[in-house]
């Protein structure tokens, strides 16, 4: 078993073993000074490669290649291309030159720009990310690239977070440099993202108009039982999903996706899978890779992957937790505190940077999670809060406090856990608890942001985080830069202590659920931006215009394209709900209700007529609440058209965002109380979709 594993990983990536195997020393040499320092790749090199790649993927029964890029629709996108080429003599050649693996050219004004590229302004570009292996899937080569207009401006998520990664190594190697570390020649950040995901029988996602078209279910009253009893999460897999689950990690591994754990999560149908981290880009690629693979082979297993934030009411939704850090080209985690943090100026140096990253640009971290289904999650006793802090554990907090007050640190917080049985050998307690309602928890040598929602792109909250990041420790060599070098450790230890004292409000560990919080996080002057339309103005205000454009991460154009995307984006998912929830009751709901009542009042009819002595109070007070929360709903459903008519005529986008923030969701709000209330009473083979009970119940 363990060989036929060893085998499978990353037999379908042209990975540095296949290069080296298959080029030239010359070429792969050339080709690893690309990957490993962003060197210009020359002609030769990528036809050397590009004949290399095509040998490679014929041999493993590809037939076509893509470039594979990230735009701003939030998935991926692909043109397929066979490597034939006629001979002219009715005979074919299999052929692929190094201008094909670096440049595509796919239509560029049918994707979202944001305003960048109009209809008759059609030439866009992808270009090949060599530090990004291809793969092989479905018998065609995917190359994974950028993706960029005919005039330069980043059309795709992929080429800001390349941008980022660079931004970030070249601000972290010259504060290492300065600090005294100066054999450390490259910095890359690291990710592992979570996720989070839901399995329903396909039959039962077929009848159900809302979730083929929103992804979510727009009305549905609560099953008896949900995950009130705990016994769903960390739970015995069902074959069934075993069995998805063991095909899905074999999928991975020959791509190269280091799935590594997989369990079932909180909520009946609710499941988990973590990767092993990996550099960021690659770990883009491969969690968008990883929710197509989930889909697909849900398929075959007779499910439906479900990766909307909130697919059902009453229970918890699905996020995606981002764990990131920063590793030298040494080896060295630049985020682990070791075995006596008070005493590695190093790591509290990186430390103190990221939080008061995260505090001058906590707007833009909650920003880059912001979306129509996320809005459902963030603060609803599920997720962490729409406020962002740093949780950091007792020790580490009480490093910096130490640092801050110039007292001496007592690490008397280390304690030996004793079971109480005998067999159970004792171990040390880790010196942090898991905070689960922090959206920005340390857990012993990374940062986890839990706040993204289950259906996103990584890429947006680590272009946020490695940019933000950067530009303080911009601002640190910047203030170290005139000290002398036996002064310098003074001065870091003097640099520590005033960004603690300047930032040590958005340090909070506690409940972040609890009301007190809300109130605390006011009176220490932080955001809470709950929904989308509040948080994306904050994406052009001049302090992050400046941070981006300073980096050259965007440009102001860019950024503006952006927000105009991300707005649009809002609203279309909202009119779409809105829609579909209408269609729902005028064409399925509203008369089965109508249905129902008449077979009711048929009934008390006919139990009348045969003895007056046969008690109906109850059944007719029972139609009368029914058919007073009918007239209600209609009432209602009226209202949902007219204020999404309303909302339509709106021709600015953030006044429409917020129309349809309130009163739209407002009246699909409405709508679903009453819509859940009548299905209640209802016998399930009334209703004209699956209930709750029955789509949650196999689990």
């Amino acid at each position: 078993m363990e060989q036929r594993i060893a085998k499978m990983y990353g037999s379908l990536v042209f990975n540095d073993k296949v290069m080296r195997d298959k080029l030239p020393k010359d070429i792969y040499k050339a080709l690893r000074k690309t990957i490993e320092r962003g060197t210009h790749l020359e002609l030769d090199v990528a036809n050397a490669v590009a004949l290399a790649m095509k040998e490679w993927a014929v041999e493993n029964g590809a037939t076509h290649y893509t470039h594979w890029f990230q735009p701003l629709t939030g998935f991926t996108a692909e043109k397929h291309d066979s490597f034939i080429s006629p001979t002219g003599d009715g005979e074919v050649i299999l052929e692929f030159s190094g201008k094909e693996l670096v440049k595509g050219e796919p239509d560029a004004s049918s994707f979202p720009s944001g305003g960048i590229r109009a209809t008759f302004e059609a030439r866009g570009y992808t270009a090949w990310d060599p530090s990004s292996p291809a793969f092989i899937k479905d018998g065609t080569l995917f190359i994974p690239t950028a993706f960029c207009s005919y005039t330069g401006e980043a059309l795709d998520k992929k080429t800001p977070l390349l941008r980022s990664m660079d931004a970030l190594n070249r601000e972290a190697v010259k504060l290492l440099h300065m600090i005294g570390n100066t054999d450390v020649e490259g910095v890359t950040t690291t990710v592992g993202p979570e996720q989070e995901y839901f399995l329903i029988d396909k039959e039962d996602y077929k009848k159900r108009r809302d979730l083929r078209f929103t992804g979510r279910t727009l009305i549905g009253a609560p099953a008896p039982k949900g995950q009130e009893m705990d016994d769903h999460y960390f739970g015995a897999l069902r074959p069934r999903v075993a069995a998805f689950m063991h095909e899905l990690d074999e999928e991975l591994w020959k791509v190269g996706i280091p799935a590594k754990t997989k369990h079932n999560e909180v909520a009946p149908c609710q499941h988990e899978l973590a990767p092993v981290f990996d550099t960021t880009n690659v770990a883009v690629d491969h969690n968008q890779l990883t929710m197509e693979l989930m889909k697909n082979i849900a398929q075959k297993h007779n499910f439906v992957c479900l990766l909307h934030e909130k697919p059902f009411a009453g229970i918890n939704g699905s996020g995606k937790h981002n764990n990131w850090s920063m590793s030298t080209n040494k080896g060295t985690n630049l985020l682990d505190p070791g075995k006596t943090p008070i005493e590695n100026m190093q790591f509290l140096l990186f430390l103190a940077a990221v939080i008061k990253a995260v505090d001058d640009y906590a707007d833009m971290l909650r920003l880059s999670v912001a979306s129509a289904g996320n809005d459902h999650r963030l603060g609803a006793n599920e997720a962490p809060p729409a406020i962002i802090s740093i949780f950091l554990g007792d020790e580490l907090t009480a490093v910096l406090d130490a640092i801050e007050n110039d007292k001496l640190f007592k690490n008397d917080i280390a304690v030996l856990m004793e079971t109480g049985a005998s067999v159970i050998p004792h171990f040390t307690r880790d010196t942090t608890d898991r905070n689960r309602t922090s959206p920005f928890a340390f857990t012993g040598n990374k940062f986890e942001f839990r706040s993204l929602g289950s259906s996103a792109s990584v890429a947006t909250p680590n272009i946020v985080l490695n940019t933000a990041v950067a530009e303080v420790l911009s601002s640190f060599s910047e203030k170290l830069s005139s000290v002398d070098p036996d002064a310098m450790m003074d001065a870091v230890h003097q640099l520590i202590k005033d960004t603690i004292k300047a930032h040590k409000r958005v340090i909070f560990n506690g409940n972040g659920y609890s009301e007190d919080w809300v109130e605390e996080a006011a009176k220490r002057g932080l955001y809470n931006l709950k929904s989308t339309p509040e948080v994306l103005p904050r994406l052009l205000d001049e302090k992050n215009i400046k941070l981006f454009t300073k980096h050259g991460i965007y440009t102001e154009t860019e950024m503006h394209s952006r927000y105009e995307i991300l707005l649009e984006n809002y609203t279309k998912t909202l009119h779409i709900e809105a829609c579909t929830l209408k269609e729902m009751m005028y064409q399925d709901f509203m008369p089965a209700v109508s249905t129902f009542m008449d077979t009711m009042a048929q009934h008390i009819i006919r139990k009348k007529s045969v003895s007056e002595a046969i008690p109906t109070a109850s059944e007719e007070a029972l139609l009368k609440t029914i058919a007073e929360k009918y007239e209600a709903l209609s009432a209602a459903v009226v209202k949902l058209e007219a204020d999404t008519a309303k909302a339509e005529e709106i021709s600015d986008e953030l006044t429409k965002a917020q129309f349809y923030h309130d009163p739209v969701f407002t009246d699909m709000a409405d709508i679903r109380s009453y819509a859940d209330f009548i299905e209640q009473y209802m016998p399930e083979d009334a209703l004209p979709y699956p209930t709750y009970s029955q789509m949650l119940a196999y689990v």
